[in-house]
């Protein structure tokens, strides 16, 4: 048998779900937004650089905020890993992000920003389908090409000559 042929049909649902969330993102539609988080006070999430946000209110109101004040954003998706165990399912995936600002000029784009974050979604299998529970993005740091990973700001002189 393939791996396809034994991969856990859940799998494909949660994935699927986890991409609508990152669609309707993208549209800006928070009807859609609000379809998609389970109707339960317990959801969470976690913007990158934000608090935790509890209860389905805030967390929606959160989602209405950042897409009325986002002109573009758009979401590529890699590393995406899920798991399911019973009626909860973790996905896993870094979001390569490419937003725009607010343009100068009436019907033009403002200046693209590419972002990267990681996220871990975590879902709940209702009788309506796979609906988000909590989201968790964590910035990036961005990859020195001399010294691998980023670990913050570069030391001034007289902290590289050790004084």
């Amino acid at each position: 048998m393939s791996p396809e042929e034994t991969r856990d049909p859940r799998t494909a649902e949660v994935e699927a779900a986890n991409a609508a969330f990152y669609e309707t993102l993208e549209r800006g539609d928070a009807a859609a937004m609000d379809d998609l988080w389970l109707l339960d006070d317990g959801v969470s999430c976690v913007h990158p650089g934000w608090p935790v946000l509890s209860g389905r209110g805030e967390v929606l109101r959160s989602y209405a905020l950042i897409m009325a004040h986002t002109e573009y954003i758009q979401f590529f998706l890699t590393d995406v890993r899920a798991q399911v165990a019973g009626d909860t399912a973790v996905v896993t995936c870094t979001e390569n992000i490419l937003s725009g600002g607010p343009a100068e000029s009436a019907g033009e784009l403002g200046p693209l920003v590419g972002q990267h974050a990681v996220a871990t979604n975590v879902f709940r299998r209702t009788p309506e389908g796979w609906r988000l529970w909590s989201h968790h993005g964590s910035p990036v740091l961005m990859e020195d090409a001399d010294h691998g990973a980023d670990t913050g700001p570069a030391p001034d002189d007289d902290e590289a000559a050790g004084r």
